[in-house]
């Protein structure tokens, strides 16, 4: 499984989205991942946030399975793709993760999926706190600690329920 993250994307994301989520952000993090999903034969792919993996078929042979010249190649056109989407200077690192076995497999998504889902709750807790005048400090003292029923209550006490939150913000997309 290559796995590619934005490098300094928080503060790329300060400067140039939307928060909590971004749908302009979300298309340029789709793209991305297709253009690098299409140049490397993968099998499957999936994005959240500014991360995105992709599963190789096992008889992959690309680049005689060199994996140096896949990471660096995956990152370079996952860096200029998102560039030219968005206009701005962006960057990606590379990575490998091998799961030997279809369970590994399995196992890997599911987590990124509960990961996203996570981080999802989070950001928009985080951002609708901050929206209504709370500074970094007390967000984050608010958020602290807070069960994920709590963080279910805090938004739905701004006129938020997280269920009707689009479906790409709180777990990705394939």
């Amino acid at each position: 499984i290559l796995r590619l993250d934005g490098r300094g994307f928080s503060r790329f994301t300060e400067a140039h989205c939307e928060k909590p989520f971004d749908r302009l952000f979300h298309e340029w993090m789709v793209s991305t991942t297709q253009a690098v999903f299409e140049e490397f034969s993968g099998l499957y792919a999936y994005t959240e946030s500014d991360e995105i993996s992709i599963l190789f078929p096992r008889e992959w042979e690309l680049f005689d399975r060199e994996i140096e010249k896949l990471l660096s190649l995956s990152a370079g056109l996952a860096s200029a793709t998102f560039a030219i989407s968005c206009g701005a200077v962006a960057s990606f690192g590379a990575r490998i993760i091998l799961a030997a076995t279809d369970d590994q497999v399995i196992d890997y998504f599911r987590w990124r999926q509960a990961d996203a889902t996570r981080c999802a709750l989070n950001g928009w807790c985080y951002w609708t706190i901050r929206k209504a005048g709370q500074s970094v400090q007390q967000a984050t003292k608010a958020l602290d600690g807070a069960s994920v029923g709590d963080k279910n209550e805090m938004l739905f006490q701004h006129g938020i329920n997280f269920n009707d939150v689009p479906l790409w913000q709180r777990r990705g997309c394939a």
